[in-house]
């Protein structure tokens, strides 16, 4: 399967979906993906400075790394091609308007949003909007 790629069908059917776990965005310079991957890791990325990894709050609070800014996840269920071009905009325009911060990461088969914790709500709202209007 290789996904939608036509824009108009990806917003119009993107049915996003919040996460009730909050997560949080840590670094580590001397851990490795297995290591993290233990802790549920649910996103890992190697940078030059370090792995960074998205881990749900619990358990980055037992690694005392619970006190960084919360985020949900708000996971578009529309199975996007990895060659869709304007989704990720999209979506960035909507949230930007309303002054919403995103994190947007591609994974296979969908497109998953973090935004702040405390504006998880509304943020899943303005894409539910996004998608009724299918602009």
């Amino acid at each position: 399967m290789t996904g939608e790629t036509d824009l108009e069908t990806l917003i119009a059917q993107m049915r996003p979906m919040l996460d009730p776990e909050p997560y949080v965005f840590c670094t580590f310079a001397n851990r490795s993906f297995q290591d993290l991957v233990e802790y549920d890791a649910v996103g890992l990325f190697a940078e030059t400075e370090g792995t960074t990894a998205i881990l749900p709050v619990e358990r980055a609070r037992e690694l005392g790394l619970a006190d960084a800014e919360w985020f949900r996840r708000i996971t578009l269920t529309v199975h996007s091609s990895l060659e869709a071009v304007g989704l990720t905009a999209a979506i960035a325009a909507a949230l930007t308007r309303e002054g919403i911060s995103a994190n947007v990461v591609a994974a296979y088969f969908h497109d998953h949003v973090f935004v702040p914790a405390e504006r998880a709500e509304e943020a899943l709202e303005v894409l539910r909007n996004l998608a009724r209007s299918g602009s």
